[in-house]
């Protein structure tokens, strides 16, 4: 039994994939050659390459409880984080000369490793409803991770798109979410997206749909961005980058379509021809993501941690953004375009205003890395002007934060998940918040007072959660190939 080197370089990417790595996959990737071996990714299981080390671990654990003359031996549990040398220390220490036990340092200074201190219980999240599996409708026909969901604006069409090198257009009934539903579903549409050569293995990162749902915009691997109708007909093929395009937006119009791409440029297309508006080449890294501020002006950010906001038709930069110390993940403006807020490597997200150099806030409350962050749609320039803005921000720390724009002040911290947060959305009223987690969790939140409403255990990590319009149902994308809906009808 035996494992090359190749096979191991691809459960690598893939642990870096599903971890939400994707900018240190790439990388990795590219040095490693992994798109040249031939090895088929939609065979290997998620979770591949930490489920083999556990099993080493086992085996390893195993061997040392066995002295060489076949009796047992007493040691302790075998860990990563644990020095080898130290178990084999404690395998030949003589029975009269056993380790010294560690003292354990802790507040109170009586307590050590004879009589540890036990840990205090966690506390149990307190669910209003857990949503069974029958009133789950499962989408199920990927045959890799679904990175990315969408609903259309106008319909109860939902898009997906998968490390399977496909995008699928699903069509979920009215009525509530089931089982029995799920029988009713009739068979998505597949957007196959493999390059001239057949090649596969290149993931669908981003997707979009335009303002009225008549067209759905997805970006890929391969560095090619697509337009299909709403019916699932290839009407464009838009090819400028020279690497990963990792955000896709529509403006508001439909007339133009903005591209982030690994090769450190942002892209606006004119999507009636397909042609290249303009090229924007600012960034010295690559650019992870982009918004639109209005019909003709965007922002775009970088793992060089800058971000630019420019302008259609205009040479030069409006406006530079710096103040970041890591790579800033994400942006998004607000509804009245005049507020873009960003977050980071760095633990801290930020909220600029174009009227001056310097964040507005420097919101500082996580302890690691924000992986994105949402604007709730409220406010002025929404379709929910009366109600106060606030900002959701996801961490890796497995919390989020809700937070005041005009005094940087945490109004709620939402700390139920036990893994990384990679996906946060507001319903189309701003009242509720949905959260998707690593942890295998849907959660549906009150903006109002934080509780926590719903919740929904899948089976598999949350890489995406979206509302439909009419915020009565909540999708979200799951690493075991899966889509759930859900309905959330308060």
């Amino acid at each position: 039994m035996s494992i090359t080197s190749d096979e191991l370089n691809f459960l690598v990417y893939r642990y870096l994939h599903e971890s939400g790595f994707r900018h240190a996959a790439y990388t990795f990737g590219c040095e490693s050659l992994v798109a040249k071996s031939n090895i088929n990714g939609a065979k290997i299981a998620p979770g591949e390459l930490v489920n083999l080390v556990q099993k080493g671990m086992m085996y390893t654990d195993l061997e040392r409880s066995v002295a060489d003359d076949g009796t047992d031996v007493e040691t302790e549990s075998f860990s990563l984080l644990r020095s080898s040398a130290d178990g084999k220390l404690a395998k030949r220490a003589r029975p009269d000369e056993q380790p010294e036990a560690p003292v354990t340092e802790t507040a109170d200074s009586s307590t050590s490793a004879t009589s540890p201190a036990e840990p205090p219980p966690a506390s149990a999240p307190v669910i209003q409803e857990e949503t069974p599996e029958d009133q789950v409708t499962t989408l199920a026909g990927h045959t890799s991770e679904v990175f990315i969901c969408a609903w259309s604006p106008t319909s109860l069409q939902l898009a997906s798109g998968s490390g399977d090198s496909t995008a699928r257009i699903w069509q979920v009934p009215e009525g509530p979410c089931g089982k029995a539903q799920a029988c009713q579903l009739p068979d998505p549409v597949v957007l196959q997206h493999f390059s001239g050569d057949k090649e596969k293995s290149k993931d669908v990162t981003t997707l979009d749909w335009n303002h009225d749902g008549s067209a759905l915009a997805t970006g890929s691997y391969d560095g090619q961005a697509r337009v299909w109708s709403s019916g699932g007909e290839l009407t464009c093929t838009l090819t400028k980058h020279k690497g990963p395009i990792f955000s896709l937006k529509w403006n508001r119009t439909g007339q133009y379509l903005l591209s982030g791409s690994v090769d450190k440029t942002a892209v606006i297309w004119e999507t009636a021809t397909g042609a290249v508006k303009q090229e924007f080449a600012f960034h010295k890294e690559p650019t992870l993501d982009v918004d639109w501020r209005d019909d003709d002006s965007f922002a775009s950010c970088s793992t060089d941690r800058m971000i630019y906001v420019c302008k259609l038709g205009q040479s030069n930069y409006l406006k530079c953004f710096q103040g970041h110390r890591d790579e800033v993940n994400a942006i998004k403006w607000d509804p009245s375009g005049q507020l873009l807020a960003s977050c980071s490597d760095d633990y801290t997200a930020k909220v600029w205003s174009m009227k001056q150099d310097n964040c507005v806030q420097d919101l500082r409350e996580h302890s690691k890395e924000i992986y994105t962050i949402k604007w709730s749609p409220t406010g002025p320039g929404s379709n929910n002007p009366a109600a106060n803005l606030v900002l959701a921000s996801a961490s890796f720390d497995s919390t989020i934060r809700v937070w005041d724009p005009e005094t940087g002040k945490s109004c709620h911290v939402l700390d139920k998940h036990s893994d990384p947060v990679y996906s946060v959305a507001f319903s189309s009223d701003g009242q509720y918040l949905a959260s998707g987690s690593f942890d295998r969790c849907l959660h549906i939140w009150s903006v109002k007072d934080g509780s926590l409403i719903k919740t929904y255990r899948g089976n598999g990590g949350i890489f995406e959660v979206c509302w439909n319009s009419q915020g009565t149902k909540v999708a979200a994308c799951f690493a075991n190939h899966i889509v759930s809906v859900i309905d959330v009808r308060m």
